[in-house]
């Protein structure tokens, strides 16, 4: 992927939860209809739940990878425009990392070893360093190295190895005569005089590990010799006596003042509504970023939380809030393409909205494709083909249209697929559910709906065999019975629906569920048991009819 396309907006194509095979095949071909027409976009189909068996028999069919699963829509870390703070290594002088964080404005830079982050340092590390009053062996205790020294004081290596480090002694200024400074200099100090024989002579004498030259003086060779001889490193800096008293602790790196334990990190995964909270607890005006192997990617601040990028969507197949994958609150919806009722979806800005009274979402999407003269490929074509004949239970259901009908003929044509035969496969693929786990079944085709104040749901389950629905309802029945409570409904009903013989058993959950359905359908107020002939919709015959009987009821 070129740094062009990495530029590119992305946004989702995504269906309900708990996906049928028209939410699937909808957010495939309305993204690829979407990337086709556009080319400063990225749209990527997503899924907010499992697939169920017969999806993924239409997937494999033709040969068509899964959308990619969302969890939710949340922000995170990654949706924040980062600040990309170019780490140091613990080695770095203050100094150095001071100029770096005034060129570049920065308050606080990581510290990383092998992208590993180690510490940080601030400007008010570094502003206590300079200010706080040291005793003269904290060059030494802070193992400063010579490399530092030399960047620091601008200075050259005349005698000895720039890559070693002052480790112990003191830093002493020889400013008294030779005799007294035989009181004050100890082996392994560091003392720093100016252009004067004898004192340069009796500093290395006494075992100075280090001598320091200033104002550029010339260094006789009988001391370079001497120096050699004792191993003393003998450096020269333009600088004053004065200032190299004021600039050598500048040279000590900043691995010594870093901070390295508690450190206060986020990782590209956290929501941003939790970091938010840690933020408002916390002093600190920037805080490290860390990706799943732990490695430094960057620095975020409450600043940078205003530029915010929202993750923007396309919702297909709904627009129920109960059926919207979770987060939704958070990001921004662009379109909604549906053909189910108009629900409690909110938007805080107007979007691109289609709703067709047709039976299902991928006939609509056929229709876009017509209308912007988008040729259907054959893979595209039977995963639209394949959700038609899914939603509408091979034209069977009330739902079903002509449109529908002739849209799945003539991408049948474009596929070369046999439609009668491929829906007995597609079906008996999708009703093979005695493996299956009762939760499962129940997650396969579950949605959520709010009317009056009441909120209830309502699974489907499609099969041609009855010996199997027999053996699904015994599952369901035991499993809704144990998780009533846990579903956050009053009522929860499961449609076990018989495509060949074009009827439903429905179950029944709740104080009112029996109630309701006999108000919906007319039934005897003694009816327990409901098998109700010619309905095999949830969309256009149960919803409809409950919806009738709720907005009477008072809560």
């Amino acid at each position: 992927m070129d740094n062009q396309e990495i530029d590119k907006r992305q946004i989702y194509v995504v269906g309900h939860k708990n996906p049928d095979t028209d939410s699937i095949c909808s957010a495939l071909s309305y993204a690829y209809l979407k990337n086709t027409c556009e080319n400063t976009t990225i749209y990527t189909p997503a899924r907010a739940g499992q697939i169920n068996q017969e999806t993924q028999y239409v997937l494999n069919a033709f040969h068509a990878q899964p959308p990619v699963y969302l969890h939710d829509v949340m922000t995170d870390v990654r949706d924040i425009e980062m600040n990309v703070v170019e780490g140091v290594t613990e080695d770095v002088s203050l100094k150095k990392a001071w100029h770096r964080m005034r060129d570049r404005g920065d308050v606080t830079v990581p510290v990383i070893d092998k992208k590993k982050l180690v510490g940080i340092i601030t400007l008010g590390d570094i502003a206590n360093a300079y200010m706080d009053v040291y005793d003269n062996c904290i060059l030494s205790r802070a193992k400063t190295s010579y490399k530092n020294i030399l960047e620091t004081l601008e200075a050259r290596v005349v005698v000895g190895d720039k890559s070693g480090y002052f480790e112990n002694g003191e830093v002493v200024i020889a400013t008294a005569n030779p005799d007294v400074l035989e009181d004050y200099i100890h082996p392994g100090d560091m003392v720093i005089l100016g252009n004067r024989y004898e004192t340069q002579l009796c500093a290395i004498e006494m075992g100075a590990s280090c001598v320091i030259v200033t104002m550029g003086a010339r260094i006789s060779k009988t001391i370079q010799i001497f120096a050699k001889e004792h191993n003393c490193i003998l450096i020269n800096t333009p600088y004053d006596t004065a200032t190299v008293a004021r600039l050598i602790n500048q040279s000590m790196p900043i691995g010594f003042f870093m901070k390295r334990e508690k450190l206060t990190t986020f990782r590209i995964t956290d929501k941003t509504e939790d970091i938010k909270v840690i933020m408002k607890k916390k002093r600190y005006h920037d805080f490290p970023v860390l990706d799943e192997d732990d490695n430094y990617v960057g620095m975020i601040s409450r600043r940078t939380l205003l530029n915010l990028r929202r993750k923007q969507l396309i919702l297909v197949d709904h627009n129920e809030v109960s059926q919207t994958i979770d987060g939704i609150e958070f990001a921004d919806i662009l379109e909604v393409i549906d053909h189910h009722r108009i629900g409690t979806l909110e938007t805080v800005a107007p979007v691109f909205f289609r709703n067709q009274p047709l039976g299902c979402t991928s006939t609509i999407i056929y229709q876009m494709y017509l209308e912007r003269g988008i040729e259907i490929p054959k893979n595209i074509a039977g995963l639209m083909m394949s959700a038609i004949i899914s939603d509408t239970l091979m034209f069977h259901s009330p739902t079903a249209t002509q449109i529908d009908k002739d849209a799945a003929c003539k991408l049948a044509d474009i596929c070369g697929i046999d439609i009668e035969e491929f829906a007995i496969n597609m079906f008996g693929a999708g009703s093979n559910l005695g493996d299956k786990a009762p939760e499962e079944i129940f997650n396969q085709d579950y949605k959520n709906f709010s009317v009056n104040g009441f909120e209830f749901g309502v699974g489907q389950i499609n099969s041609m065999n009855s010996i199997e629905l027999e053996e699904i309802r015994a599952k369901l029945d035991l499993y809704i019975k144990e998780h009533l409570p846990e579903l956050g409904v009053e009522m929860c009903f499961f449609m076990l629906t018989n495509i060949a013989n074009e009827k439903t058993l429905l179950l029944c959950f709740g104080d009112r569920s029996r109630e309701l359905v006999r108000e919906a359908f007319k039934l005897p107020k003694t009816q327990k048991k409901f098998e109700l002939k010619n309905l095999v919709s949830r969309k256009k015959q149960l919803i409809p009819a409950f919806v009738s009987v709720l907005q009477q009821w008072e809560k």
